[in-house]
């Protein structure tokens, strides 16, 4: 039987690894884009269905869900990868800076782990959350630089805590994989001096997070750190 699951960002360097890293396990993968965005997916590729959603938006995200539960009858696994970035100290952070940051790293998080949460609860086999924390939300003085983004971060470690205290003893998992530096184009781009070689790669990021997917396997790590040699 298909493992069914919902990766968001999947138009993303690392939705996209991910997508195609659940596939080839064997994963019928319902993926979100943003409306309008992009992607290379194909059109009939068996096992994919690519839907356009805007996770920031509650009602639109919680119908999703509630939607892929009832075609789908089990959802084993929900990755929530969509994000944003900024840089910012203190002074330079103002409560509209940490209000758009709030809303692509934490609300876009909680609006589908919500629901999907509560379906997983009552699941026969539970499920697995994954989310995406960051680094400078783990060390003030790395985060000190970029607070809104710290901050909307550190809120989405928070959250795992809360569903993992949530789901004991029903069999759902929430982990958070904390990446590094990303080997993208668009971060080469911004940093073409640095060293590619010690920067994570999204096919190594998206095997972590297939292997805390697993339904036979009770993840031993909540935080996954994954630095490279950064």
């Amino acid at each position: 039987m298909l493992k069914n699951v919902i990766i968001t960002g999947a138009a993303g360097n690392l939705g996209s690894a991910t997508v195609d890293k659940f596939l080839r396990e064997g994963y019928h993968v319902l993926a979100t884009v943003e409306p309008g965005t992009r992607h290379h997916f194909i059109p009939g590729t068996p096992n994919l269905e690519v839907h356009q959603l805007d996770v920031t938006d509650d009602n639109a995200a919680r119908e999703f869900v509630q939607r892929a539960f009832e075609e789908h009858k089990h959802i084993a696994a929900a990755v929530l990868l969509v994000g944003g970035f900024s840089m910012g100290s203190i002074a330079e952070t103002s409560l509209s800076d940490l209000h758009r940051m709030f809303r692509l790293n934490f609300e876009s998080c909680y609006n589908l782990a919500r629901p999907a949460f509560l379906r997983m609860q009552w699941q026969e086999n539970g499920g697995r959350l994954v989310l995406v924390g960051a680094r400078p939300a783990l060390d003030p003085a790395a985060g000190k630089g970029m607070v809104a983004y710290s901050l909307s971060k550190s809120l989405v470690f928070s959250l795992a805590d809360l569903l993992n205290a949530a789901g004991e003893g029903k069999n759902v998992y929430t982990s958070v994989i904390v990446p590094s530096i990303i080997d993208t184009p668009a971060n080469r781009a911004a940093m073409p001096k640095a060293d590619f070689s010690a920067w994570v790669r999204p096919e190594e990021l998206a095997d972590k997070i297939e292997m805390t997917c697993r339904p036979d396997v009770v993840p031993t790590e909540k935080v996954v750190k994954v630095y490279g040699g950064v």
